[in-house]
């Protein structure tokens, strides 16, 4: 069961395990505080630390837990792998920073190909007929947020993907779930959202960013491009 409780973000775990590589934009979440850097559980295998520089913010040495804290969430590039195992992310970049409220889902990293479609028609679908907001991470965390009902029928989707990603027609499959399960009175978005929908990510005050998706195949051995804002 999914439940809705801002400002906290709640993981729904469906299945995967990710193997980063250098360039990918990931969903990660705040699970240590030090005084200069912050460990992230992203998926893989050994944990990610965010150093107090990687971010937009200015901060002395101690203040780390003034801006995240354990159980936060946020957007992030993996900058470098180490030979020690060691994986190297920032905040510092367009589309990325700090997630509020919503929920995480997690599906197969390979199934992310599936959940943008080609050209981004099955995320587009997906936030059209919810009106959610939706940030995708490569490494299988999708972040959602808007009504209870938007994140329970986006999560029943993504499960959808999850579990029938091989078959072709899937955009349509969904789409009719998705108009079969409108609530009465719902309404589309006035704005189409990109390729990889919507997200609220803080940097202080500044208003959340979309950052391009320029994959055309939802091939699941692709390597899959970051996600917006």
């Amino acid at each position: 069961m999914v439940a809705h409780r801002p400002p906290h973000v709640q993981v729904v775990p469906l299945s995967g395990r990710y193997i980063p590589k250098a360039g990918d934009v990931v969903v990660g979440t705040v699970t240590d505080v030090q005084s200069t850097f912050w460990l992230l559980d992203i998926g893989a295998p050994r944990w990610a630390p965010l150093h107090m520089t990687g971010t937009p913010w200015q901060i002395e040495v101690g203040e780390t837990d003034r801006y995240l804290h354990v159980g936060d969430s946020v957007v992030v590039r993996v900058e470098n792998l180490e030979a020690t195992g060691r994986i190297g992310v920032t905040m510092n970049g367009e589309g990325l920073g700090k997630l509020e409220g919503g929920t995480i889902v997690r599906i197969s990293p390979a199934r992310i190909p599936r959940v943008v479609g080609r050209g981004g028609s099955m995320i587009q679908t997906i936030t059209k007929h919810t009106q959610a907001h939706v940030a995708i991470g490569q490494n299988g965390r999708i972040w959602v947020d808007g009504s209870p009902e938007a994140i329970r029928r986006v999560t029943d989707v993504l499960r959808m993907i999850e579990e029938h990603g091989q078959r072709s027609g899937l955009t349509d499959r969904v789409e009719s779930f998705l108009l079969a399960t409108t609530p009465t009175g719902t309404q589309a978005p006035d704005e189409r959202p990109g390729p990889v929908g919507h997200g609220r990510v803080s940097h202080d005050a500044n208003e959340p960013v979309e950052e391009p998706w320029d994959s055309d195949e939802p091939d699941e051995s692709a390597s899959t491009p970051p996600p917006g804002e």
